[in-house]
């Protein structure tokens, strides 16, 4: 009996920091999330110009915003929003896919992505809050160890972050690198 394996090829996109330049795509990718998509990233119902509103916010405000690229769309994105109202350096995070391109493996990059930013900018700890219902960001972040919690109707999720890589950059040095420091 032969077996046939099957998988899913990773898109072929890039995933990279949006610029400030790239607000009109991260605010066009928020604004064609699908109804569910659209409920599960804000947590419930959000209008178009909330969406918009919401996107000008976050390059205004200095939120580390990573994006998954296609030709000139970018089509999900991860996001760093601080807490300076937290004890320890803490960053809240955020993810949203189009619909079309969930269960790929783009989250997992991101969320990959997203951490070593962290790392990199010195926070210790990220949280992440979604709806009870969101099964697909639970599962995500319970793959990146967040310890997951119930609090006022919501789902809550800490990731407590190791200290940067050797380099202090967030991101693994390789070995090359390494020898000539």
């Amino acid at each position: 009996m032969q077996t046939i394996t099957s998988f899913i090829a990773f898109p072929p996109g890039t995933i990279r920091q949006l610029r400030p330049s790239d607000l009109p795509r991260f605010r066009d990718h928020l604004l064609r999330l699908d109804s569910e998509s659209r409920r599960d990233r804000f947590n419930g119902v959000a209008d178009d110009n909330y969406v918009a509103s919401y996107a000008e916010r976050c390059f205004a405000q200095g939120t580390t915003v990573i994006g998954y690229v296609e030709g000139d769309k970018v089509l999900g994105a991860a996001e760093l929003h601080e807490r300076p109202e937290l004890p320890e350096p803490t960053g809240e995070i955020a993810f949203s896919v189009e619909r079309e391109l969930q269960h790929m493996g783009i989250g997992r990059r991101l969320f990959e992505r997203l951490i070593g930013n962290a790392r990199g900018l010195g926070y210790t700890r990220l949280r992440v809050t979604t709806h009870p219902h969101n099964e697909a960001m639970k599962a995500l972040a319970r793959r990146f160890d967040a310890a997951l919690s119930f609090e006022d109707g919501e789902t809550v999720g800490v990731i407590d972050l190791d200290p940067p890589a050797a380099g202090g950059f967030g991101f693994p040095v390789p070995r090359a690198e390494r020898m000539f420091t």
